[in-house]
């Protein structure tokens, strides 16, 4: 009998895990088996099959790239349209029950979604308003407890304490809250904390919901954190339909929240629940498979999956020991030119590291050899300087009380409106318990200018012009399509000028980026089918600020951290520092967890790689200031030695077995080792760092434990091995 043909091009793991009868079923999805085509042939079968309408559907993603992939897919397999099916990040979802919602939640109709960089801003002021120290209380440490916090379910009352330290931030969480609600403002975490608390204290529309979505999807479980699981746990309850899909292997976001314990959990909280493995990976070869399941074999309460291809093994991973990070760059770079000179591109390959400080003397490699590259998750669109302006403008135009937006751009460009200034308009806006808007009006003689004014002459004609300015724009716009509105800003508001007027390539990129606004503006659809206005375009460009995707848009070389990594994969990988004290980090040794966090680090890195994976270690270092001699990386112990095919130069650089010392070959009868203890007879003894060139340019670099390092001729080097 033929195959269904949802099924017909699936392995056996995957027709299992779409085609699965359970209510409750956990999808362990190793690397590289196929999981969001899992995914999307599930919710296809599930509509399909067991006839369920889109809308009883909700599949949860954790970027807003991997919903648009999943949508569109999806319709592709189903042949129409599933716009009113609600896929989405968890932001994105819990920001559109809050909409639906905005009563029941206790919050305005026109709640603003306050970004990262507006909320610090917020959270200096409460700082200020509070009369703490802000350097003994520094902002981003607060906003970071306030996140923190709420990712876990807690509010301030919820959270006790005797210490200082501790009453303090929560006296700052407490004020911000009250900001945030005095100004109908509504940060990332509180997205779905707020969407949390509803669904809990109100039973009608807890009901109404689960009985709506028949089943509920979610990808990459395994980086849930703790409000994220209970809402789950709350949307679906005991009764309802969950597939999850994550693997407990490539759980690396501990250090923001996320709970490797959640899919631990997933049988205990849904007894019944059915696990299926994808074991059969389609990325890599099998020598990479083999050292990934090596490593990841020595973390401890695994779930349990081995990863297998019925590809090839293909080549050994490649290791090469540098003298140091400057050698190791430079072999890096090396590599990289014999590899697009055999045909490779520059966009296929990836430089990986645990650190971002460890990019800096690869980047001069690079740089110095003219190859092409990007750091991979560097600042996103939504998240520039001039974007968040422009973003800003807009949103005082579509909201006058949006109070963050109104601090952010009432001096931008410059009008002379200096912090004294904003403080009388915030004591104001708190005295009069109104937006800072409402105060400058009030503070500048009311509308129409008709009473005296409460602020200095020149201070109230600067603040009353920009009033003005937002006032005609808003008038001016008012019957314009989105992306004129956006154009019309940013010639009116003074924002492009200012920037054209900016010397050299960064006023170049800042008008570019404003342009590009206007594109962005004119491109923009809301996902319900809707006309685009100027609210949902506001709210569509702050949930994109909080994407962790970033665009490449030419052949370079790609360079990122470990952890940028993830759901990536390139044809050559190159994992440099695998370290001691480096990678796994020096942090991570101290507990248990944290080591087998890093340890499933490196289970990502590898798996990166599709055919071509190169390791390297340096015998010395210099990172954060200081010059370190680490040992090998455990990780580098734990892949089989048949596996890797140590890279030798043939240049005087000699490789050698792991650990061991490195002969350098000079031409004169003295030889001298990496780590060997010398005596000079003006300098005294020191230790060995790095040994460049060959026969009459050999040199030596020595660290003197009295004069320091310093390089030396060794052919006159007058050293004595000790």
């Amino acid at each position: 009998m033929p195959a269904h043909p949802l099924l017909a091009h699936l392995n056996d793991g995957q027709r299992e895990a779409v085609a699965a009868t359970q209510r409750h079923l956990l999808v362990l999805a190793g690397a590289g088996s196929g999981k969001t085509r899992v995914l999307v042939h599930r919710i296809a079968w599930l509509v399909g099959e067991r006839h369920l309408s889109p809308h009883q559907v909700l599949a949860v993603t954790f970027t807003n790239k991997a919903a648009g992939e999943m949508r569109h897919r999806l319709e592709q397999l189903l042949g129409y349209s599933v716009g009113g099916m609600w896929v989405g990040t968890f932001h994105g979802l819990a920001h559109k029950f809050l909409r639906l919602h905005a009563v029941e939640a206790g919050l305005p109709a026109n709640f603003q979604i306050l970004d990262s960089d507006d909320q610090l801003r917020l959270v200096k002021r409460v700082i200020r308003e509070l009369n703490l120290d802000e350097t003994r209380w520094p902002a981003k440490q607060a906003q970071w407890f306030i996140n923190a916090r709420k990712d876990e379910g807690e509010r301030p009352r919820d959270i006790h304490g005797d210490d200082h330290f501790l009453r303090t931030l929560l006296q700052v969480y407490a004020a911000y809250e009250e900001a945030c609600a005095r100004a109908g403002l509504v940060d990332f975490a509180e997205l779905l904390l707020r969407a949390l608390d509803v669904l809990r204290s109100n039973e009608h529309l807890r009901l109404h919901y689960r009985t709506r979505f028949r089943h509920v999807l979610v990808d990459e479980f395994q980086d849930t954190n703790a409000v994220q699981y209970r809402w789950l746990r709350e949307l679906v309850g005991d009764d309802g339909e969950i597939t999850v899909v994550g693997d407990d292997d490539q759980s690396i976001y501990g250090w923001r929240g996320a709970r490797i314990e959640n899919i631990r959990l997933f049988h205990r909280d849904w007894r019944d629940a059915h696990t299926v493995r994808l074991e059969q990976n389609y990325r890599s070869s099998g020598n990479i498979l083999k050292a990934a399941n090596h490593v990841i074999a020595n973390n401890s309460e695994r779930l349990g999956k081995n990863l297998w291809t019925e590809d090839h093994d293909g080549d050994p991973l490649s290791l090469y020991v540098a003298f140091n990070e400057t050698d190791e760059a430079r072999f890096v770079v090396e590599e990289i030119q014999k590899a697009v000179r055999h045909g490779s591109a520059r966009s296929d390959i990836a430089i990986l590291y645990r650190n971002n400080a460890q990019s800096r003397a690869l980047e001069e490699a690079l740089l110095r050899a003219a190859i092409p590259y990007r750091i991979y998750g560097g600042q996103r669109f939504f998240e520039r300087l001039e974007i968040r302006n422009a973003l800003a403008y807009l949103r005082l135009i579509d909201n006058r009380d949006a109070d963050a937006a109104f601090e952010r751009v009432v001096n931008v460009p410059p009008r002379g409106i200096g912090d004294k200034t904003l403080e009388l308009l915030r004591a104001q806006a708190r005295s009069a318990n109104v937006s800072l808007w409402r105060a400058a009006r009030a503070m500048t003689g009311g509308e129409g200018g008709q009473q005296k004014p409460l602020l200095p002459a020149r201070a109230a004609g600067a603040v009353r012009g920009f009033l003005d300015t937002i006032d005609a724009l808003a008038d001016d716009v008012r019957h314009l399509e989105l992306h004129a509105v956006t154009e019309h800003m940013l010639k009116h508001s003074g924002l492009l000028d200012f920037h054209l007027n900016e010397k050299g390539e960064r006023g170049d990129q800042r008008v570019e980026n404003l342009q590009e606004l206007v594109t962005a503006a004119r491109q923009f659809r809301p996902e319900d089918g809707a006309e685009p206005t100027l609210t949902t375009f506001l709210n569509h460009a702050a949930l994109e600020a909080g994407d962790n995707q970033a665009q490449a848009d030419e052949d370079a070389v790609q360079m990122m951290t470990l952890h940028s990594a993830k759901g990536l994969e390139f044809q050559t990988v190159f994992l440099v520092g695998l370290e001691e004290g480096v990678f796994p980090s020096q942090q991570s040794q101290d507990e248990a967890g944290r080591l087998e966090e890093e340890r499933r680090l490196c289970y990502v890195g590898i798996t990166r790689a599709r055919r071509r994976l190169v390791i390297t270690r340096a015998e010395s270092r210099r990172l954060f200031g200081e010059e370190k001699y680490n040992a090998p990386s455990r990780f580098l112990r734990e892949i089989p030695p048949a596996l890797i095919h140590e890279i030798r130069l043939a240049s005087a650089r000699i490789s050698r077995p792991l650990g061991a010392a490195t002969p350098f070959p000079f031409a004169q009868p003295q030889a001298f080792r990496l780590g060997a203890r010398v005596r000079h007879p003006t300098f005294g003894e020191g230790v060995v760092l790095q040994c460049e060139g060959g026969g009459g340019n050999a040199r030596v670099q020595v660290n003197f434990a009295d004069a320091g390092a310093k390089w030396l001729i060794a052919q006159y080097a007058r050293l004595e091995t000790l």
